[in-house]
């Protein structure tokens, strides 16, 4: 069953920090405080325009939830929780701050029928912490996590990588500690510069360079190859493209790109490909055909026909012949070389 969102954008309210990244409402595209009484409406809106069967969540994006206070949380949530006991949803999710999750909070959120939170973890390396003023260190991250799933509410852990002090070497230990934490699902945010933010300052003064659209692209790869292969779902790569972000007056530097999860697809697939490639003779390397799922035919080819190019001159193949087959599982390659056929998948991909 698919599944139906409807979201509810709270923008700033319960932040206890100014992060050096943030500007929530260009982020959102809202800055106006939501009330019980607008949760009600979104939620009645959104219900009617649902006419199959979909597995529906009240999803409450942008602020730091659990940081406000009990009688403004109640509020918010009454709405979701009565249509979750009335069976007109499934499930309500809401996001906050590691350092913002405890015990009775946990238990206030069970009363009100939340089953999934998103913490807004960024990095667990604490140095990048400490540049990026999250006001949290990596065992808050932890032990929210761990009373979490104590709780049996779903936890899932946002990160971002790019911003200040991290490398790559940073990225492996948080991508390595995040995977003994065992979230149900991780989201991958690249950092971009947004106007007003701390990081805007940084960048125009020089003293912080984001992450090329190339190279964001490959970590995520990176992060979603490993995430996938230990068991961790990743729900998501790249910012949720809004009109504000669109418009580029929002974005000064970074690796914003309205279609950067399929970028990120399509780079993997890529990978797929040059593994195979990688473990054959150059001599024989004269013509190969790709079967593959008619919904990866973007990924494949990649932005431009990228992959094509790139595969066709770094191995110097005669011929690149590519055939849609629905036969093929989505997300594998069938392809064949000297009347030999392989199936590839993400999975066979060990190194990058």
């Amino acid at each position: 069953m698919k599944h139906y969102i409807i979201p509810i954008f709270i923008p700033h309210l319960g932040c206890l920090h100014q992060c050096i990244f943030c500007n929530q409402k260009r982020i959102t595209g809202r800055e106006t405080p939501v009330t019980a009484e607008q949760v009600t409406a979104q939620i009645e809106e959104r219900l009617k325009a649902v006419h199959r069967d979909r597995w529906i969540e009240v999803a409450f994006f942008g602020g730091s939830f659990t940081a406000l206070p009990a009688a403004v949380q109640r509020d918010l949530l009454s709405p979701a929780h009565l249509a979750l006991e009335q069976g007109r949803i499934h499930a309500i999710r809401l996001s906050t701050r590691p350092d913002c999750i405890n015990g009775s909070i946990i238990a206030n959120l069970k009363k009100h029928g939340v089953s999934i939170v998103e913490l807004g973890v960024q990095s667990l390396d604490d140095n990048v912490l400490l540049k990026a003023c999250r006001g949290h260190n990596s065992q808050d991250v932890i032990e929210a996590t761990r009373l979490l799933k104590k709780s049996k509410i779903q936890c899932g852990l946002q990160l971002m990588p790019g911003l200040p002090g991290e490398d790559w070497i940073s990225l492996l230990a948080t991508v390595r500690k995040m995977i003994e934490l065992r979230p149900d699902f991780v989201r991958i945010y690249p950092t971009i510069v947004i106007k007003d933010t701390v990081l805007a300052e940084q960048y125009s003064q020089g003293t912080y360079q984001p992450l090329t659209l190339s190279a964001a692209v490959a970590r995520s790869a990176y992060m979603k190859l490993v995430f996938e292969q230990a068991g961790i779902a990743v729900i998501r790569t790249g910012l949720q493209a809004t009109e504000e972000l669109d418009s580029k007056a929002s974005v000064i530097a970074g690796p914003y790109h309205p279609a950067f999860g399929e970028l990120v697809d399509s780079h993997i697939f890529y990978l797929m490909l040059a593994a195979f490639l990688e473990q054959d003779v150059i001599g024989r390397r004269t013509e190969i055909g790709i079967r593959y799922n008619p919904k990866d035919a973007s990924k494949i080819r990649g932005q431009y026909n990228s992959n094509i190019k790139r595969l066709v001159q770094r191995y110097k193949l005669t011929a690149f012949n590519l055939s849609p087959d629905s036969a093929v599982k989505n997300g594998s390659i069938l392809l064949t070389l000297k009347g030999d056929n392989y199936l590839l998948n993400k999975n066979m991909i060990n190194r990058i």
